[in-house]
């Protein structure tokens, strides 16, 4: 089979969940043997670069600046069109999918995010590929969750605006490609709320399980917290700053040998100043699997989002116990208690926070469990069964 890869921002390298998503499925179908070609936006923020060998030849980048500026954002006040997604038209972006499209055949062109989109009608006009959403998440929905969490009422009143635009966009595409697979069964049931009538899987995100040779708990810093992710994704800075206000406070109090550590790229000013006691910024690390087996309890205290965690499913991958919250939890098939806590107000952060200090037996069962789970439901050859057979489906079902 060939496929196309469409990306709205870079595979390469996979340091953040999207790039690893899309890096993940198209590894696992070169390894399977199959061809794959990527045509990527390579921008300020997700630059391309360290391109394995294997697919090397096979890439095409168009660069791309996405800054929302504020005289962007007070031009679209006037406009009903999605601010989300007219960044993402692009001329030359469009030149070069006519000229990939024009010079081969492709079986699948997979739309990575709903952000590539716009370029359906040049891949039908171009092409008899069939073409697959892989839906990273509901986009409006994490705009929407934003906007209830905000208190300030003219940012909550703008971002619901750009939500409600999101929203139409998101529902008026549904059906104009021929599949959506989704990270999630969650986001899976919400398109079909939506109205989404074509053919429709959930395929979670993956690992080569190979690639994470522990399957012991280690000896980790105990009692140690830590949250990994990129931090110029909003939902996560805004989980973080809900998280160190609300809870944190109360368990280094309880606890003071304990400590909370924040890694990951573009940490915000207000982390980097404001010293919070217990609490130790890291930034970008260079190796995240040596980290996460170096802490011991990985806290995602997210709010709002959609799609899967990446981060979560690593740090399972790697015997760690997770804290997060049922919205943090979304898409991945866990048992509350057994491989995942789940905690949802500042109380129960801090009630389950302290059972997992109080009990280093428990975060290493946790830990163990979360393994097991990882490497029998999220291991990439076997998800990759499942996006081939359903390329498959959807290519008989346009017949």
């Amino acid at each position: 089979m060939k496929v196309l890869f469409v990306c709205n921002k870079s595979p390469f390298p996979p340091k953040e969940g999207g790039a690893m998503v899309m890096y993940a499925a198209l590894m696992g179908l070169l390894e399977a043997g199959h061809t794959v070609k990527v045509l990527t936006f390579s921008s300020n923020k997700f630059p391309t670069k360290d391109i394995p060998d294997i697919i090397s030849d096979d890439v095409e980048t168009v660069n791309i600046n996405l800054t929302i500026t504020p005289w962007m954002a007070f031009k679209n006040l006037f406009s009903r069109k999605s601010l989300h997604i007219v960044r993402f038209i692009n001329k030359e972006m469009e030149q070069k999918l006519i000229r990939q499209l024009t010079s081969e055949h492709f079986d699948i062109v997979q739309l990575e995010s709903l952000y590539m989109t716009p370029y359906i009608d040049t891949i039908r006009k171009h092409s008899t590929a069939a073409i697959i959403l892989r839906a990273h998440n509901i986009e409006y929905r994490i705009w929407k969750r934003i906007a209830g969490n905000s208190k300030f009422f003219l940012k909550r009143l703008y971002i619901n605006l750009l939500a409600e635009r999101l929203k139409r966009y998101e529902i008026s595409v549904l059906n104009k490609i021929d599949g959506v697979a989704t990270l999630s069964q969650v986001d899976l049931d919400f398109y079909r709320r939506m109205g989404g009538s074509v053919p429709m899987k959930s395929i979670p995100f993956s690992i080569n399980t190979g690639e994470f040779p522990y399957d012991d708990f280690g000896i980790p810093e105990f009692p140690s917290f830590y949250h990994i992710g990129s931090m110029d994704w909003m939902p996560n800075q805004e989980g973080i700053q809900w998280f160190l206000k609300t809870a944190w406070p109360a368990i280094h109090k309880k606890n003071t040998n304990a400590v909370f550590y924040l890694a990951g790229r573009n940490m915000p000013d207000w982390l980097l100043k404001d010293g919070i006691s217990g609490v130790t910024v890291i930034g970008e690390v260079e190796d995240s699997q040596q980290f996460m087996r170096s802490k011991c309890i990985l806290t995602v205290p997210l709010l709002s989002g959609s799609g899967i965690r990446i981060k979560i499913i690593e740090g399972m991958a790697c015997v760690r116990p997770i804290l997060t919250t049922t919205i943090g939890a979304e898409g991945i098939d866990y048992t509350d208690g057994d491989n995942i806590m789940i905690a949802d107000t500042p109380e129960e952060f801090i009630d389950k926070a302290q059972k997992l200090i109080d009990n280093y037996e428990l975060c290493k069962e946790m830990g163990e469990s979360a393994h097991a789970l990882i490497s029998e439901k999220y291991d990439t050859k076997k998800i990759i069964v499942e996006l081939l057979n359903f390329y498959n489906f959807v290519s008989k079902n346009r017949e």
